[in-house]
């Protein structure tokens, strides 16, 4: 089968897997699980025919997916990809560019400085921003927590590029008790030890409490959270922010999801975030993009800029190109797809869409609450947190609905003791999946107690 031939058939199975995602179950059942063991072979002696590889993967793979690009998937805050996205990403793998620098590919790089620009403007941050194009909210929290060390240490006089951390002034982390996993990795990532931060004692919503927000100093990195994890709530970022500023500390706003809040009729929730140093943020969360396309934005350009830069010999670049503001070098154009979202959805099909979401979550709450949940969020975002009668019947009713194939959300912990999230946040999903999913937990509870 020929280059053009087999291109077409990619795309004819993909989209006859698209038509069946709404009979498909969100999660794969044990049949399709087991199928997989196909896959468990030697490497080959001799190759297969290229059709023969697709068939393989199309007929035993698209069973054993999870269907988190259909409307009724409520887990872990994953949107599902908008068409005009997953064309963009057809296009662009077509293309196959290198997008490190203009040199490499002028129009990825053209396109992801514009796409930058868009994301500071719908989200309220200051235009002079860097934003790197990242591979995933972790390694964009890694890029801006290097640039706020090395700024940091450059205050103290150090020479952070030349003389490393070897005898360098500590710098102090301080974030919240609920700080999202991937915070932690990248601090443990970087060398700061998790013996050695200094969580600040958190309300009975997640968020740090400002009355006992440990010390601050010019050796301090705060790290706040738009959208804690379970809750979905803010921290108050005018009063933390302000007291960092008098402490000449550095702030960094982990934002995956939450930042997006920023975009809709919820704004004012994030209130002083504007005012922070740094911001990671995702675009496959509430802006529904493909995987692989985070922001790292920087206030200060040139500090990220500087912690990044990988100019070599043969490949300088300006210090605005991607391969100067990422941990990659040699990376895809990943920030095509969010300008392909934002160029499609605009400033009002995005506040549309995610405040349809807040909304639907406000709706499947007081759903539950007259079926008799505990729901244990203000619901102030797209985060429902929900407990049944006991911890036993918790975890039964989460275990039946996966097990239903008709939704999947997953199993949480808040205040020690089990729980389950629905998050809200996929642009396939209307009113009637809400409704579904409200009317299936209300069947599994009376059929539970």
């Amino acid at each position: 089968m020929n280059e053009r031939n087999l291109l077409a058939e990619a795309d004819r199975r993909a989209l006859v897997y698209l038509d069946g995602l709404a009979m498909q179950r969100v999660f794969p059942d044990d049949k399709a699980i087991a199928a997989l063991a196909a896959f468990e072979q030697a490497l080959p002696e001799d190759g297969s025919d290229a059709d023969q590889v697709l068939c393989q993967l199309d007929e035993i793979g698209s069973p054993a997916t999870v269907a988190s690009n259909a409307a009724r998937y409520f887990g872990f805050v994953i949107g599902a990809t908008l068409p005009v996205a997953a064309a963009a990403e057809r296009l662009v793998l077509a293309w196959d560019q290198c997008a490190s620098s203009f040199d490499n590919s002028p129009v990825a790089d053209r396109l992801e400085k514009v796409a930058g620009r868009w994301v500071c403007q719908a989200l309220g941050l200051p235009d002079q921003s860097a934003v790197g194009f990242g591979t995933s909210a972790t390694a964009c929290t890694l890029a801006c927590i290097c640039a706020a060390r090395r700024v940091l240490l450059a205050r103290q006089g150090w020479d952070f590029d030349g003389d490393g951390l070897l005898g360098a002034p500590q710098i102090r982390v301080v974030l919240a008790e609920t700080a999202h996993i991937t915070v932690k990795k990248a601090l443990r990532v970087l060398g700061f030890g998790m013996n050695h931060l200094h969580y600040a004692p958190v309300d009975q919503y997640g968020c740090i409490d400002p009355a006992r927000l440990p010390e601050l100093d010019e050796r301090t990195l705060l790290i706040l959270q738009a959208g804690e994890v379970n809750t979905g709530e803010f921290d108050r970022f005018a009063e933390l922010i302000a007291i960092a500023r008098e402490a000449n500390a550095w702030v960094h706003v982990d934002g995956a999801f939450g930042l997006w809040a920023r975009a809709s009729s919820s704004a004012h929730l994030l209130e002083g975030v504007e005012l922070a140093d740094s911001w990671t943020t995702d675009g496959h969360k509430w802006l529904n993009t493909p995987y692989d396309s985070a922001m790292a934005i920087c206030r200060d350009a040139d500090a990220l800029a500087a912690a990044m830069n990988s100019d070599a010999a043969y490949a300088s670049a300006s210090k605005d190109a991607q391969k100067n503001l990422t941990l990659e070098f040699s990376r895809r154009a990943r920030g095509i797809a969010i300008w392909a979202a934002l160029a499609h959805l605009g400033r009002t099909g995005l506040k549309a869409m995610i405040d349809r979401h807040i909304r639907q979550a406000e709706e499947l709450a007081s759903t539950l609450r007259n079926a008799g949940y505990q729901v244990l969020n203000r619901v102030v975002l797209n985060q429902v947190l929900v407990r049944g009668d006991t911890d036993e019947q918790t975890i039964a009713i989460r275990q039946a609905a996966q097990a239903s194939g008709e939704v999947w959300f997953g199993p949480t912990v808040w205040q020690g003791r089990p729980a389950f999230r629905l998050s809200l946040c996929s642009w396939r999903t209307e009113d009637a999946d809400v409704e579904a999913l409200g009317a299936l937990l209300r069947r599994l509870k009376d059929e539970l107690s």
